[in-house]
This record gives C-alpha cells, structure tokens and sequence, in this order.
C-alpha cells in the first residue's frame, strides 16, 4: 500500500460549498475511485488560517486522485464542478502539490 498526501488551495469564502460537494460524492465517482484507481482511506483537511486543504489516500496501485495523465470522463466532470471552488489548471485539475512523507509510525 502506498500513502499518498498533496496539497490544494481553495478559494476564501468557499469552504462551506466544498463540504457540501464533498458530503454528496456521486457513487459512480467512488466506485471510480476505490476499484479503478485503487484508492482507500482517503481524507481532506481544511487549514483555516491557510485556506489550504491537505489530502491524504492509501493506494494499491500505481495512481492517485491528483494523476491527470489517466484522467477519466468522471474525474473531469468532478474537476469541472469543483474548478469554481479552488485554484486549477487549463483542465480544471486541481492545483496540487505532492507532499514528502518524512516520517511513518504503524
């Protein structure tokens, strides 16, 4: 299993309208996620100071959520309806920054 964390940034005022998105997922956006990219255990933080929000996901493959080189039509339509809500790319992919584990602790 691979531990995966990145970093996005998203816009000020907008935090109650990303956990509203969040808290409806779309199931076929879950299934895509579990069994087509191998995700679990998959958690979003909001830094309130910051406005940065910090993901962490466990995968058992060699992808995550933030890969935009295998992009499905699900994940785009997801990064299009997200896009007004955080900063991203041309294709509406989030911006996001791998993070470096440093340290680990089972």
């Amino acid at each position: 299993m691979k531990r995966f964390a990145f970093k996005m940034h998203l816009k000020p005022g907008c935090e109650v309208e990303y956990a509203k998105r969040h808290a409806a997922i779309w199931p076929e956006m879950v299934k895509m996620i579990k069994e087509n990219q191998g995700v679990s255990n998959y958690s979003i933080f909001w830094d309130k100071e910051t406005n940065l929000l910090f993901a962490y996901q466990e995968c058992n493959k060699n992808m995550n959520t933030q890969d935009a080189s295998r992009v499905d039509p699900i994940t785009q339509k997801w990064w299009n309806m997200m896009a007004d809500l955080m900063d991203t790319n041309k294709d509406n992919s989030p911006v996001s920054v791998p993070l470096e584990e440093l340290f680990h602790l089972e």
